[in-house]
């Protein structure tokens, strides 16, 4: 079995590409209509791919404060410095729970907590 994909419905799904895009570092693959007012793009960079939705003005459903999605980078030092430099918030950490391994927290446009991760 091979995962496939994230499926996240969004609010504005200009917003969320460009967060994707900018602070994420993921580039869009695929985007379509799939009926009236519902918008679909696809996003990644070889296997780590999502799947935004907009369905017009239907708000995106909540998202549990249990749920993340992460994204390993190569240096978290950089990447932190980078998301104070875009003035984007960090939701928690950076926390360190063994020595091989560092990370943190911050939200995208619709409230999902989203995790950079440094391992060595």
């Amino acid at each position: 079995m091979k995962y496939c994909w994230t499926t996240i419905t969004v609010n504005d799904m200009e917003e969320s590409l460009s967060f994707y895009e900018e602070i994420v570092g993921l580039s869009l693959n695929h985007r379509f209509g799939a009926g009236p007012g519902i918008d679909i793009a696809f996003m990644g960079n070889g296997e780590t791919k999502i799947e935004l939705i907009c369905h017009g003005n239907k708000k995106g459903s909540q998202i549990g404060e249990d749920i993340s999605v992460g994204f390993e980078v190569e240096s978290l030092d950089e990447k932190l410095a980078f998301i104070k430099e875009k003035g984007i918030a960090i939701h928690s950490g950076p926390f360190q729970p063994h020595p091989g391994t560092r990370f943190f927290f911050i939200t995208d446009p619709n409230g999902l907590k989203v995790q950079f991760v440094e391992s060595r």
